[in-house]
């Protein structure tokens, strides 16, 4: 007869307590009352729950004042949001120091459900964006701080007042056939803001919205984006960043298999002037499909929205190992490709092959300044360096 060994038998002991089937505890949700309280009090079950853990918002409409579901829990735990959850419309009702839904400090979690997060701001914040609310007292639709092996999928952000999700430290964070809604003109409504985190996928989603549809911050090492589909938006861009001090380096991002449509941008890397040093390097875009997009390829070392600053003296942020391989669509303007790197430290080791950028009625164009890259292809419209 087999024997098994007390060691192994405490390790298959230790796998079905904490990844085993787990139990699901179900929010008590009741129609037009604040689900906020039951989901709280669900979570806390769940968190402190030796097993595996599964809280479950069921199918309906609900609204949800601004809530904090906090760890360290004891085991893998899950939220399963069935639901749409609406958050209050007018921010006055909001807590502007506190995002509307906040997950932080937990490892092993994952959010799905199919359901969404329905930050209403289209009913009071878009149409007063002239008379303006601030901005620092919007809240995030989503925020995720520290999180550690967590997984979102299946999920839906609808208009955020402010970013759709905010991502603030962690490492090993999977965003997977997520979706971001908000019309083109939302102002300041990043789909993703990412910074200071280890290990992060973005796979198989599809994010619209005002801003940009995935930004990275200062700290964002490994950043996987593929099978991704952005537009309205501002694009993908790396920044801005250099405005403020100690900001550590980006580095380690591929961007790949991705299309975007209407954008203001395509894939752009930003840097302000007179800015704070800074570091960016091993940066790659590939397999990119461009349709009508405003600026297909950025590098922009001048970031200067609204006169913000002085371009007297050049950024101090330095670009380096950056390749553009196989982007090919239409350009809803003259400049396919610009590449404006910093005078003050010019970009180094950058490679570019296989583009083909066309505009309607012809007469693509590119700027090229403070670099010589490499071609690895060839390249539509030529590249202007030198000239």
């Amino acid at each position: 007869m087999a024997t098994i060994s007390y060691c192994a038998f405490t390790f298959i002991l230790f796998m079905l307590a904490h990844f085993g089937e787990s139990a699901t505890i179900n929010v008590a949700a009741k129609a037009n009352v604040d689900v906020g309280p039951a989901l709280l009090k669900a979570w806390k079950e769940g968190c402190a729950a030796t097993t595996a853990s599964t809280v479950v918002i069921p199918k309906g409409t609900f609204p949800m004042t601004q809530v904090e579901l906090a760890g360290p829990c004891k085991a893998p735990i899950e939220l399963k949001i069935m639901a749409i959850l609406k958050a209050p419309p007018n921010p006055k009702n909001m807590d502007g120091k506190k995002e509307w839904l906040t997950i932080k400090y937990i490892d092993h979690f994952t959010l799905s459900g199919g359901g969404t997060l329905d930050g209403q701001g289209n009913v009071q914040v878009y149409p007063s964006k002239e008379k303006g609310f601030k901005g620092d007292k919007l809240p995030n639709n989503l925020s995720l701080n520290f999180l550690t092996n967590s997984v979102i999928r299946d999920l839906t952000t609808l208009n955020s007042k402010l970013f759709h999700v905010n991502v603030l430290g962690g490492k090993n964070l999977t965003f997977d056939h997520f979706t971001v809604k908000a019309p083109g003109n939302s102002p300041n409504t990043d789909g993703i803001h990412i910074a200071k985190i280890i290990g992060v996928t973005v796979k198989d989603s599809v994010i619209g919205t005002g801003d940009d549809c995935i930004s990275l911050g200062d700290g964002l090492e490994n950043l996987k984006v593929t099978g991704v589909t952005c537009g309205p938006g501002h694009g993908i861009s790396v920044g801005s960043l250099g405005r403020s001090p100690g900001e550590t380096p980006v580095k380690g991002i591929f961007v790949s298999n991705s299309k975007f449509i209407g954008t203001d941008n395509g894939v752009r890397i930003k840097t302000w002037p007179n800015s704070h040093p800074g570091v960016v390097t091993d940066i790659h875009f590939e397999n990119i499909d461009m349709q009508n997009v405003k600026n297909p390829i950025v590098i922009d070392q001048e970031y200067c929205p609204n006169n913000e600053c002085s371009k007297q003296k050049p950024s101090l942020v330095k670009l380096s190992k950056i390749s553009y391989k196989n982007i090919k669509g239409t350009s809803a303007t003259p400049v396919a490709v610009q590449l404006a790197c910093s005078s003050g430290v010019p970009c180094e080791g950058v490679e570019i092959g296989d583009i083909n950028l066309t505009v309607k009625g012809g007469g693509a164009k590119s700027i090229c300044k403070n670099v010589k890259p490499k071609l690895t292809g060839k390249v539509v419209p030529p590249l202007a360096c030198g000239k």
